[in-house]
């Protein structure tokens, strides 16, 4: 079906940390949508470029290209389907990363073309995304961040991110209630556990300071045991605690061979089954060393190590460098990339993990992808924002509406 655009606006909004970013609207004929996109805090180094202004924080300048530039253009013409319209934008930017327009720009403008491609055929998105696509629709485990730590955190836990991984039962919406039953669990304990109030940190997950590694494991395994189906995850981010003596846990120093072995250690005695960037992003050697030591079934995970890009995760794949990735539309840009990198994935025999960013807006897109797209995890957060909930709770009202749009 071939899409005109009537009218293309756009505006500031803040994210879930009080920092500005985009919301485009795109309206053609009786449908108008509106997308709004994340920023990041821990960001690869190979991601496509968030654009800010001078003072690194405003986005003034991508919203003037936006409104002078793309949007007259956008107008002009008409678009037969989400490549043709990313294609436009990637070559009206004309660089490598992105940097002109800015990838938030871009991604603002195209996640909105693809909730309008929806709206004009009469489909939910996660629907639209699997049926244009060629991706087998399906519902993915709630990778829950319920412990905060790192850069998310100011460090009170060496590790960003302590994920409950929730699934295996009957339905979404039973996989959330027990989750979430979990989280408000979860304050009791810490809140127990130390003598100050515990704060949250930015992704809305418990940021107590716990004085050993293994603490924090030991809380959620007996956290989880009555879950059987549930298990533990991490988000390393081990690039953020890397310095010139090696990668620096409470006040010691390890060698990459001893922070596998520190990792191995974890998995024997917690069941710890997934790890997201263990080892810095430019070391691919080190993520397949874990991956070829690490039981059978558990998932190395790439992040800023792949930083959602067909080119860089076919260059993984060559490498061994994982056998997982996080999917984060807002690194690469565009959704015709990142629909390119699940299908290197997902061909490889990699699992994906959609994913949002530390500081969301409550646009629900990344739940209609993870189910459009099929993917092994959604990782939104804990449910104590409502930006992040919402992305729960859209699942919760995908799994409703399903079988009824399912053929």
């Amino acid at each position: 079906m071939m899409i005109t655009i009537d009218r293309a606006e756009t505006k500031e909004v803040f994210d879930s940390r009080g920092r500005p970013t985009i919301e485009v609207m795109l309206v053609s004929g009786e449908h108008m949508v509106q997308a709004s996109v994340p920023s990041g805090k821990s960001t690869g180094s190979k991601e496509a470029l968030e654009k800010r202004d001078k003072d690194g924080r405003g986005v003034e300048d991508v919203l003037h290209l936006l409104r002078e530039e793309v949007f007259p253009q956008l107008l002009a013409r008409t678009f037969e389907n989400q490549r043709a319209l990313d294609d436009f934008l990637i070559e009206l930017d004309g660089t490598p990363n992105k940097s002109r327009l800015g990838a938030n720009g871009i991604l603002a403008v195209s996640i909105a073309f693809a909730k309008l491609s929806a709206a004009k055929n009469k489909l939910p998105v996660w629907k639209f995304i699997a049926k244009s696509e060629g991706f087998t629709a399906g519902f993915p485990r709630l990778y829950m961040n319920v412990l905060n730590g790192g850069a998310h955190a100011d460090f009170k836990l060496p590790f960003q991110e302590y994920i409950v991984v929730a699934g295996g039962l009957d339905s979404v919406r039973e996989t959330y209630a027990r989750a979430k039953k979990l989280f408000s669990k979860l304050g009791e304990i810490v809140r127990e556990e130390t003598v100050e109030e515990v704060p949250f940190g930015d992704e809305g997950g418990y940021a107590p300071k716990l004085a050993t590694l293994d603490r924090p494991f030991e809380i959620l395994a007996d956290l989880i045991d009555s879950e059987p189906t549930f298990f533990l995850g991490i988000d390393a981010a081990a690039t953020e605690f890397l310095n010139k003596e090696g990668y620096r846990l409470i006040g010691t120093n390890y060698p990459r061979e001893a922070l596998n072995e520190v990792y191995g250690d974890l998995m024997s005695r917690f069941p710890l089954r997934s790890i997201e960037d263990p080892f810095a992003e430019d070391d691919p050697q080190a993520f397949a060393k874990l991956l070829a030591d690490a039981p059978e079934g558990t998932l190395v995970v790439g992040d800023d190590l792949t930083v959602t890009n067909p080119k860089v995760i076919a260059e993984m794949i060559v490498l061994h460098a994982g056998n997982a990735l996080i999917i984060k539309p807002n690194q690469v840009g565009s959704l015709s990339e990142v629909y390119d990198t699940i299908r290197l994935a997902h061909q490889a025999g990699w699992k994906t993990v959609v994913s949002h960013r530390s500081g969301e807006t409550d646009d629900s897109f990344i739940a209609d992808l993870a189910v459009g797209v099929g993917a092994y995890g959604l990782k939104a957060g804990a449910p104590s924002q409502q930006v992040r909930a919402v992305k729960y709770e859209r699942l919760v009202q995908i799994e409703a509406e399903y079988a009824n749009v399912l053929q």
